[in-house]
């Protein structure tokens, strides 16, 4: 059946664009992404500036149609200056066509924030801050290599309101080392306090090769950790109950769950994430930023200095061993994991439209299983996952691949 299925037909329409600010004050123990720390780091937020400006001269033409949705991330964008924050969204507006009304991200963490550097933000069209909050646990920041205090967190939150944003998104994190329930219930109820348009709320990922990963593994095998006291993640059932607490208690307050880990207030749901989720086209700007456009996936390298010194040979700074034509079974394999992972699941309909064959006849002995054990639902013309399985999720989706 899969060798029957036709080319997906694509959707001609405007382009999701992300732009990678690869500069952090510090990087954090836990995280992986690629970025460097401003003061060790050889080239200077001027260099970048001068290499993206260069990619967006040689990339404007993949966003034909415009953009519907910016999300600059990193690394840490608010940890550029006012002038350097200006020059970079100068950049984007004066090269690329906007829907009216897009949704225009930047992610921010506490202890970057200035009033000056939020007007800015504002003044350039930005109309949603993400801030990556974490924890209002000074001791859990601390133990993860945050920068910030929880001080730090309620002046932005404050300055962030005074700018005029008013999408405004908060970062949490749960099965932090040492973190317990009673830790976590007051940083959701804090967080609820400053009545956040959009909560993220991500479990901790030991990802292989950060500092914490190497220092869990070191007190785990030693057994102890400071002052000979063990310093434990919580266990999977502990994390299990801090996910469905919060779950339970951000629904009583009005949140909507559109997504694994993703609760809005109606109408405030990221745009420029559905986007990811349901299958647009995305175009990333900067070092170690993904693109896929027209069925083909590449990521730009993950070096400032090889990043400008490609873009100063004229080559668009790509890594040839991240670049993939994908086929057609792995752009349905997609659709339905990302899918899954929406509350409202996959739309049976568009997904017949986009790639011509029904969902249920090509994942037929998959769906008969899950159906039949009430894991996947099918439901007013959606498939889902049942939440009761979110924390088995990734073994179901295997099975989709």
């Amino acid at each position: 059946l899969m060798s029957r299925i036709s080319v997906r037909k694509k959707r001609i329409g405007m382009t999701l664009l992300y732009v990678h600010v690869p500069f952090c004050v510090k990087k954090c123990d836990y995280c992986a992404f690629y970025s460097e720390a401003l003061k060790i780091q050889k080239s200077s937020p001027e260099n970048y500036l001068q290499g993206l400006e260069t990619e967006v001269k040689l990339r404007q033409q993949d966003a034909p149609q415009g953009v519907s949705s910016l999300f600059i991330g990193g690394g840490t964008p608010t940890a550029l200056s006012v002038e350097e924050l200006s020059t970079l969204l100068g950049l984007i507006n004066t090269n690329f066509k906007f829907e009216e009304c897009a949704e225009r991200t930047v992610e921010g963490n506490p202890g970057t924030l200035t009033l000056a550097k939020l007007n800015s933000l504002v003044a350039s069209g930005i109309n949603r801050f993400s801030l990556g909050v974490q924890s209002f646990n000074d001791g859990l920041l601390s133990r993860i290599g945050r920068i910030h205090n929880s001080a730090d967190i309620r002046e932005s939150i404050r300055l962030i309101r005074e700018a005029g944003l008013t999408n405004l998104n908060l970062d949490l994190m749960f099965g932090l080392p040492g973190q317990s329930l009673k830790d976590w219930e007051r940083t959701i109820e804090e967080a609820l306090s400053y009545i956040p348009e959009h909560l993220s709320v991500y479990g901790l990922m030991l990802e292989e090769g950060t500092p914490l990963y190497l220092k869990y593994n070191v007190q785990q095998s030693a057994g102890l950790g400071r002052h000979n006291t063990p310093i434990l993640l919580p266990d999977d059932d502990l994390q299990a109950e801090m996910y469905f607490w919060a779950v339970e208690r951000l629904k009583q307050r009005g949140y909507i769950h559109y997504e694994t880990s993703n609760f809005c207030l109606p109408g405030y749901e990221c745009k420029h994430n559905l986007g990811y989720w349901q299958g647009e086209d995305y175009l990333g700007l900067g070092p170690a930023a993904v693109s896929c456009l027209n069925d083909t996936r590449f990521t730009n390298v993950e070096s400032i200095s090889e990043y400008l010194l490609m873009l100063a040979e004229g080559k668009r700074p790509i890594d040839m061993n991240l670049y993939e034509s994908l086929t057609e079974r792995e752009m349905i394999a997609e659709r339905v994991i990302l899918g899954l992972r929406l509350a409202e699941g996959v739309n049976l309909e568009t997904f017949k439209a986009d790639f011509g064959v029904n969902l249920t006849d090509i994942y037929s002995d998959v769906l008969e299983r899950y159906l039949s054990e009430g894991v996947l639902l099918i439901q007013d013309g959606y498939l889902r996952l049942n939440k009761k399985f979110i924390f088995v999720a990734n073994s179901v989706l295997q099975d989709f691949v």
